[in-house]
């Protein structure tokens, strides 16, 4: 079988490694238990989790035993990396409800049984009753506060203030490997490239208490080529919960990549061989439509299934195209103005956002501009656009 190093770094997965001829040469040869973490520090993935996950699936495929990680411990206290201010800390109660959530959601893309199945383990079954004073004398000994600034997690926060309280996340996140290498034979901790830091500490945090050989391999982070993060609307995330980003919603986030970004998002997020890949992409014109689609299908049915992929592309040819179905949102029959529809539609969160919308020339209905407040509805189903990218069929209930 092909070595699964290959296979992630031809899809431009792989950024940095430690170790890297010793790991690829047991990735080849045996069956590697690997982690990744997950905060749960939202009742949802979004879509940069589901990026880790696709790596996860590669590398079950590849005959190698994924762990989960669900922070329950480590969230009560929130990672620095990558944040300029410190997290909000959760209680336990709520981060208990969203570890549930995140169980439900990862059982819809890894394998739970049979040959290396997956496994969810919690970080709060370890860390939550932990002798602090043994804790530093057994693993804070192997800590250099010197090299631990040096780390870019923290870095970008001296200036600011670090918190004590989150100065000892990367002590915690190491001795998690090591808890899930004594427990699980659990050599490899994967993750995105800005938790570098914190995985090689526990790769060499094992190789130090444990003297057996640990590895690190971190993935590029989801951005576009202009090197922004991917996943963010005017909404907020891209949500893996249909309640949170509806099917349509996520379909129609990835049909909008721009055209510089549809190969890259391929190559990550879906399953499409990279043949097919690079003939999708080898067109810079009109044709490029095609692949965007192809794209906003492949994602969405792997995350919401083929009957809501099939509905949010007809749903999207219909509001652009002319074919299939648009979308239909129910109204109450009293609705009496344009700032209520826009409210009751879901296009604005309130009543003064609806009339900022309307002030701002981003309304239609039907096919005329909304051009003030008191613009008159149509008597029956009417249907209302918000810009270019969001239509709906308004039915009055």
């Amino acid at each position: 079988m092909k070595n699964v190093m290959d296979t992630l770094r031809e899809r431009g997965f792989i950024k940095q490694t430690v170790y890297e001829e010793e790991l690829y040469g047991l990735l080849g040869r045996e069956s590697v238990p690997f982690y990744i973490g997950f905060d749960p520090t939202a009742d949802s993935l979004h879509v940069g989790h589901f990026m880790q996950l696709v790596a996860m699936k590669h590398m079950q495929d590849a005959g190698h035993k994924p762990i989960v990680l669900i922070g329950g411990g480590t969230a009560m206290i929130g990672d620095p990396s990558g944040r300029t201010d410190m997290r909000a800390m959760l209680t336990k109660e709520t981060i208990a409800r969203h570890v549930e959530c995140f169980k439900a959601q990862m059982a819809r893309f890894l394998r739970f049984e049979g040959e290396n199945a997956a496994v969810i383990v919690n970080n709060a079954d370890w860390l939550l009753g932990l002798n602090y004073v043994d804790f530093l004398r057994d693993v804070g000994v192997n800590f250099s506060v010197n090299k631990m600034l040096t780390a870019e997690c923290f870095k970008s926060r001296m200036e600011r203030g670090l918190s004590f309280l989150e100065f000892n996340y990367m002590l915690m996140q190491a001795y998690d490997f090591y808890v899930l290498h004594e427990r699980y034979g659990c050599s490899l901790e994967l993750g995105g490239d800005d938790q570098w830091s914190n995985i090689l500490a526990g790769a060499d945090l094992i190789r130090r208490k444990a003297q057996k050989p640990a590895y690190a391999m971190t993935f590029r982070l989801l951005t576009t080529s202009e090197g922004k993060k991917m996943g963010k609307t005017q909404k907020g995330a891209v949500w893996l919960d249909k309640n949170k980003t509806t099917p349509y919603e996520f379909y129609q986030y990835w049909r909008n990549t721009a055209d510089d970004d549809v190969e890259s998002c391929f190559r990550l997020l879906t399953f499409v061989p990279l043949e097919e890949i690079a003939e999708l992409c080898s067109h810079r014109d009109e044709r490029m439509n095609a692949a965007k689609e192809r794209l906003a299908f492949e994602l969405t049915r792997t995350v919401h299934g083929e009957e809501e992929a099939e509905r949010a592309r007809s749903e999207a040819r219909a509001a652009f195209g002319g074919e299939g179905e648009m979308p239909v949102r129910e109204i109450p029959a009293d609705t009496a103005n344009i700032v209520g529809v826009l409210v009751a539609a879901g296009f604005a969160k309130s009543n003064g956002e609806a009339r900022r919308l309307v002030e701002q020339g981003g309304v239609s209905v039907n096919e005329t501009k909304v051009s003030d407040l008191s613009f008159p509805l149509p008597a029956g189903e009417f249907v209302l656009h918000k810009g270019k990218k969001a239509h709906v069929r308004i039915v009055r209930k």
